[in-house]
């Protein structure tokens, strides 16, 4: 595998092979192969059925060997290292907050399901002192140094972090809707981060992708979870009152602003803090591109999640809902 760049070589990456000179529809053709590499129904329903013995013994999953070394900028094809890293420093602002996101998701898992919140987010004492880190935000922390590392060896700058505050808790009278619709929160916001790792990844060869497909696995991992359990936590989801749900959900935070609730708003966040005004149209076009190649796959197993299948995972909902 070679990762010298020259606007007369091939080079084969994770992405499979491709001349170094790139074009629209090679561009399309990396982010095609990529989410064949590694967002197929068989991986999804691997990473669910982990979900069982993480919850009673939880272990990181180990990142492969990084040779930072050797990531350097002309890794970048198709896209400046200013953009690039005016992109990476939007991702960094984002996943910095991972303690307000895991102690957030872990509030409004424990009074149901407790078993999850401690995955999500580890155990407190009476005091409500973090005494033990869910596995969730073990695996997630590791992104943002590693983002930040990226970002210093690119722009030979340290990253001015500027995290993004998580939305905190918001306790409601139907604490079950509730947690229905942070989960949906939760699982779009993880399936939005898959997406923009493998856009990343098409954009990127050599040393610094494979960086990016160490935190394109995790996610992938945390949002196959996250949504597999949702449909056994709520067999009665749906589609259609997924959309009902997100409607409701975005009509609320136009009218105020203190609601739970907008994906409308956090994709316009999200944006912004990715930089998007300085992406190129074919940039944009094929992140959007990404997120059609993504859900393909994942809607197809989500079509596999029957009742029946779910409740001999996880047992019926009484049983891990009621774990201490």
């Amino acid at each position: 595998m070679t990762y010298v760049l020259s606007s007369h070589t091939h080079t084969t990456d994770l992405a499979g092979e491709f001349a170094t000179e790139l074009g629209w529809w090679q561009i399309l053709q990396r982010i095609r192969t990529l989410r064949q590499r590694y967002v197929t129904e068989p991986i999804l329903r691997d990473r669910l059925e982990e979900l069982p013995h993480q919850l009673a013994h939880p272990t990181v999953r180990p990142w492969g060997a990084i040779a930072w070394g050797d990531v350097h900028a002309d890794q970048l094809i198709g896209i400046d290292c200013e953009t690039f890293c005016a992109t990476l420093l939007g991702t960094i602002n984002t996943e910095a907050p991972i303690r307000g996101y895991t102690q957030s998701s872990r509030q409004y898992l424990e009074r149901l399901y407790p078993a999850m919140a401690r995955y999500v987010g580890g155990r407190v004492d009476e005091s409500n002192k973090l005494v033990a880190i869910g596995l969730w935000e073990r695996e997630e922390k590791r992104h943002t140094p590693a983002l930040a590392k990226l970002y210093t060896i690119l722009s030979g700058e340290k990253p001015d972090i500027v995290p993004h505050a998580a939305r905190p808790y918001q306790p409601a009278d139907d604490p079950r809707e509730n947690l229905y619709r942070h989960g949906l929160h939760r699982v779009a916001t993880e399936y939005g981060a898959t997406c923009l790792y493998l856009w990343m990844m098409a954009y990127s060869t050599g040393a610094l992708q494979a960086v990016l497909a160490e935190l394109l696995i995790d996610e992938i991992n945390h949002m196959t979870k996250f949504w597999g359990f949702g449909m056994w936590a709520y067999p009665d989801s749906s589609l259609v009152k997924i959309g009902q749900t997100l409607s409701r959900a975005m009509v609320r935070k136009l009218r105020d602003r203190t609601s739970q609730g907008s994906l409308l708003h956090t994709l316009r966040r999200m944006m912004d803090e990715l930089a998007w005004e300085r992406w190129s149209a074919t940039q944009r076009l094929t992140l959007l591109y990404t997120f059609d190649q993504v859900i393909k796959p994942i809607c197809a197993w989500n079509g596999t999640l029957t009742p029946t299948y779910l409740d001999a995972l996880f047992g019926k909902p009484d049983e891990i809902g009621n774990a201490t």
